[in-house]
């Protein structure tokens, strides 16, 4: 009897810890924008983010699934295997610059971000979505479509939402690197601010 009591124990605790530690990871699912393009990792956004939480968030588990490159379509196909393998409680979405740079339709672009947005809501994680701009030669009509399209979707889902992840730093070119796309080691930090006003209360949330 004592030990079938210690091995009830031992099973709940094991199921409790497990839980804890699932519901405390942050999945980042980006671009070369998050996947800290010709830089360092360590000293990309995301890796910074990971270090900023360490001491007043230990128990949170920071997954950096970002790819250089990736379409929203790459994404989605990706997405339902690191929701299963990370169980995640919060996303942080920054997908769709790759769709527009290459002149894909934008219905498919907001289409793959939306089944990305339910796949999260399905297994319970919160989203942060991070919406971009594209550079005016592309055409007044066409880009100004892409940079509402986010906004059209976290207001669909009511997601918490940063319109332009880059903001006091895209146009600064002390902080970007030579291609004018991707911001330099010292931009990075200020990325991350942008980024924290917007994700801290959703992390608060669950505290």
């Amino acid at each position: 009897m004592f030990f079938k009591r210690q091995l009830l124990l031992f099973l709940t605790v094991s199921l409790l810890f497990a839980n804890f530690t699932s519901a405390s990871t942050l999945l980042v699912m980006g671009d070369s924008l998050s996947a800290a393009y010709n830089l360092r990792q360590e000293a990309g956004w995301v890796s910074l983010l990971e270090n900023q939480l360490s001491k007043p968030n230990p128990e949170i588990k920071v997954v950096n699934a970002s790819v250089s490159g990736e379409t929203s379509q790459g994404g989605l196909s990706r997405f339902g295997q690191l929701l299963s393998e990370y169980k995640p409680s919060w996303i942080i979405l920054e997908l769709g610059a790759n769709d527009a740079l290459r002149g894909y339709p934008l219905d498919q672009t907001a289409k793959n971000l939306e089944k990305m947005i339910e796949q999260a809501h399905q297994s319970n994680a919160k989203v942060l979505l991070i919406g971009n701009k594209i550079p005016q030669n592309y055409g007044k009509r066409y880009t100004e479509m892409f940079f509402e399209l986010y906004e059209k979707i976290a207001n669909k889902y009511k997601l918490a939402y940063l319109p332009f992840m880059l903001e006091g730093v895209a146009l600064n070119k002390t902080l970007m690197q030579d291609d004018g796309l991707h911001p330099n080691k010292d931009g990075q930090p200020l990325v991350l601010q942008n980024i924290l006003r917007y994700l801290q209360p959703l992390l608060d949330e669950d505290k």
